[in-house]
């Protein structure tokens, strides 16, 4: 007999030898259950273990200088592209009249014609007119005003357009370009009114200061007149000119970019972190209206949130990310190459009113009164929350608390079958001992 090792009085996991284990049909069965509820439970564990979860948080916005993507597409029903205009301000000062980078216009057929699309074109609606075929020596009147900045040739105005710009920057109206030869020359006044029954939709994204601010789409092109910003009016006033009015289609309306449909699959439904972010509010909104002076608001309080999935890099500097936005083409910003996401949800309240003025008496409420006066269009007023919410990959299990896991599923199945194996063994024991009696 070998000598026994010093080990051996440790031994904690005692032996039986061969002849005095006793096999059964109940513990044969028990342990091909017992093996496949292991199975069972070892693969709810990986499963657990593999799950990615979003942790959202909530922290101080500390960003400064950052910059903020907004993308939006809009129908108008009752109103031509040529009479629309895009305008950005915010608190800063900063202005962006009759934004066009980023912007398209699609001219829609009338209502009654289905209102389908008909063109597509770039807010710069004279940029396909050059005036290339003039006489060089050619230099166009302004009828008044001087030259604009932007004339293709110093101190003359070449094109209609340049006529438009040259009566804006002194805030004149300009109307249909009456008594205007280059105007003329370009049948302006025709293009208007073959638009007059046409709709538009404007769609496409523009980029602004992420501090308080507004940006509205209104007729007629706009102008400074002392500290009040104006539109000129005329040729959307005008009765000649049709019954225009700001019937609109909100399709779309978000700030930033959009959570990746890839990842809306893998966080799931039922991830409240995340899940009311890509629901924009303003989405498949309808209003209607036969008023042609009349006012829509939208108040949007804007809140900063970013995701970031599992590997995810430490971010940038707010610093460093307003540098180099202006570097970054419209639609990528705020894309990491890591697949983190720097984006912004909000919540609206919306108000609506006539220029006339007057009460809400039709409505039952006789005490609401509206100022008269005003610009006709659809106005969206942003403010910025101080709050900023992260949203966070994370597993749900780390790979020790998976092992760890694996090594109590095994242990307490195990355990729970010898202690079942055992009561059948011992009760057909001792029925077996009754019936030998």
């Amino acid at each position: 007999m070998p000598a026994k090792s010093r080990f051996t009085r440790l031994d904690a996991f005692t032996k039986t030898v061969e002849d005095a284990r006793i096999r059964t049909t109940s513990g044969g069965i028990v342990t091909i259950a017992s093996l496949l509820i292991v199975m069972y439970l070892v693969w709810g564990e990986w499963s657990d273990y593999r799950r990615i979860a979003v942790h959202p948080e909530l922290i101080v916005d500390k960003g400064r200088g950052e910059k903020m993507e907004i993308h939006l597409n809009i129908s108008f029903p009752q109103i031509p592209c040529e009479l629309l205009t895009l305008d950005v301000m915010d608190v800063s000062g900063e202005q962006q009249t009759g934004v066009k980078h980023g912007i398209q216009k699609v001219q829609l057929a009338a209502p009654n014609l289905g209102g389908m699309p008909i063109d597509v074109r770039s807010l710069d609606l004279h940029a396909d007119e050059p005036a290339s075929h003039l006489d060089p020596s050619y230099c166009g009147e302004c009828y008044g005003p001087p030259a604009p900045s932007t004339a293709s040739k110093p101190g003359c105005c070449q094109t209609c357009e340049e006529v438009r710009e040259a009566y804006a920057a002194v805030s004149w109206a300009f109307g249909k370009g009456e008594g205007v030869e280059q105007c003329q020359r370009e049948h302006y006044s025709e293009k208007l009114e073959a638009q007059r029954d046409q709709g538009c939709r404007i769609e496409g994204g523009f980029r602004v200061n992420k501090v308080i601010g507004n940006f509205h789409i209104a007729p007629g092109r706009s102008f400074s007149n002392g500290m009040m910003h104006v539109h000129d009016l005329n040729n959307y006033l005008d009765p000649s000119q049709g019954s225009h009015t700001f019937t609109h289609t909100i399709h779309h309306l978000r700030f930033g970019p959009q959570l990746p449909d890839d990842v809306t699959k893998r966080v799931g439904d039922k991830t409240l972190g995340w899940t009311n972010h890509h629901l924009n509010p303003l989405d498949n909104t309808d209003q209607r209206t036969d008023d042609a002076a009349f006012n829509y608001m939208y108040f949007l309080k804007v809140v900063s949130t970013s995701y970031y999935p599992l590997g995810w890099k430490s971010p940038i500097s707010s610093a460093d990310q307003g540098d180099s936005s202006d570097l970054v083409s419209i639609g990528q910003h705020g894309l990491g190459q890591d697949g983190s996401l720097e984006t912004h949800q909000y919540s609206v309240t919306s108000h609506k009113r006539s220029l006339r003025g007057g009460s809400d008496s039709q409505e039952g409420h006789k005490e609401r009164l509206h100022a008269s006066g005003g610009i006709p269009g659809v106005f969206f007023s942003y403010d910025i929350s101080p709050m900023k919410v992260i949203n966070r990959e994370e597993r749900t299990k780390t790979f020790t608390g998976f092992l760890t896991g694996v090594c109590a599923v095994i242990g307490g199945t195990l355990t729970v079958a010898a202690a079942i194996d055992r009561a059948f063994y011992e009760g057909a024991t001792r029925i077996k001992k009754l019936h030998q009696r």
